[in-house]
């Protein structure tokens, strides 16, 4: 019987380096843009973890140890990533997101003959749990809206909100966006999503006034290769983590504390509110980007429920007989 080796150890400086051959090798293969643009986070936030904790060499207790900081860094002193800022908790998508590209890294690892096997093989997939469907209530968003009319930033954050609302988009959606993807005589915009997939949304009246106005006061006339949402800090893209934290922040100042306020809270409301009004469960899939009628389909028993909620409160033939 052949055994089988143990997994490898590779010191930190050649795992950081061989990092840009696997973020080329992505480049060849064409994964999309949103993937790369992920994989080059998680080996900058390696790289800084391996500088914090003075990791010699990556194996797989240096990488429990990593993705032990992700789930715990926000209690430290200094904040997760050494941002006094960053002090919320992270999801547990958060953790599974970082444990799948590190798996993937390793595996190429493998595969390119420069360690024996792979670190992350002995490393349990975090368990990943779907978020609870809570959409935010007519009054919540109304507050939401209020609090970024009042924000540092009031015209792109109101744009923000109307657009998460109104669209449904996931918020790596939206701080990818173009101004070349927008049209604004139509109404649409041309996103894309995951595995590369792109699909065009619509926006109302009212998404289409706040983006007219915030566009006008940003650069009306900027080119169409710049980012719609631009940082106020840094002058460039926004990324998905600050387009998260000014939701949270926004929430914070709304008083709204029944429900988690993020993006994806409103993509769920979206979700919600779009049935409500009487929208097709197969539209909705094709909107949300969804390649599984099942995903799309928890919103249609929330929804189900919903009814069947306002159908006890209103029962005609109850009425009748109360008093």
């Amino acid at each position: 019987m052949k055994i089988r080796t143990l997994p490898s150890a590779i010191s930190a400086t050649e795992f950081l380096r061989n990092a840009q051959g696997w973020l080329i090798d992505c480049e060849i293969r064409q994964v999309s843009k949103n993937t790369l643009a992920n994989r080059r986070l998680i080996i900058d936030k390696f790289a800084w973890w391996v500088n914090y904790a003075a990791a010699d060499e990556v194996d797989t207790q240096a990488l429990r140890e990593f993705l032990r900081y992700i789930v715990h860094g926000h209690t430290t002193a200094a904040g997760r990533w050494g941002n006094p800022a960053n002090t919320n908790e992270v999801k547990p998508a958060t953790v599974a997101f970082y444990h799948r590209h590190l798996r993937a890294y390793c595996n190429w690892l493998v595969a390119e003959g420069v360690i024996d096997a792979s670190p992350m093989e002995r490393i349990a997939a975090p368990i990943d749990r779907p978020d609870q469907i809570q959409p935010l209530e007519r009054n919540q968003v109304l507050a939401l809206l209020a609090a970024a009319r009042k924000s540092q930033n009031p015209r792109r954050d109101e744009a923000i909100v109307w657009m998460l609302l109104d669209t449904g988009m996931r918020v790596a959606e939206l701080a990818a966006l173009k101004r070349r993807d927008l049209d604004m005589a139509l109404r649409t915009a041309t996103i894309e999503g995951k595995g590369g997939k792109r699909r065009t949304v619509t926006f109302g009246r009212n998404t289409a006034r706040s983006l007219w106005a915030y566009l006008r006061e940003d650069d009306n006339d900027a080119p169409d290769d710049v980012p719609v949402f631009v940082s106020s800090r840094f002058g460039d893209g926004m990324r998905p983590s600050s387009v998260t934290h000014i939701i949270s922040k926004l929430g914070d100042a709304a008083g709204i504390t029944s429900v988690r306020v993020s993006p994806h809270s409103l993509r769920h409301t979206f979700a919600v509110l779009f049935l409500r009004g009487g929208g097709d469960q197969y539209a909705l899939m094709t909107i949300l980007g969804h390649t599984d009628v099942k995903m799309t389909s928890r919103y249609v028993a929330l929804t189900n429920a919903d009814v069947a909620a306002q159908h006890r409160k209103a029962s005609p033939a109850d009425r009748l007989t109360r008093r």
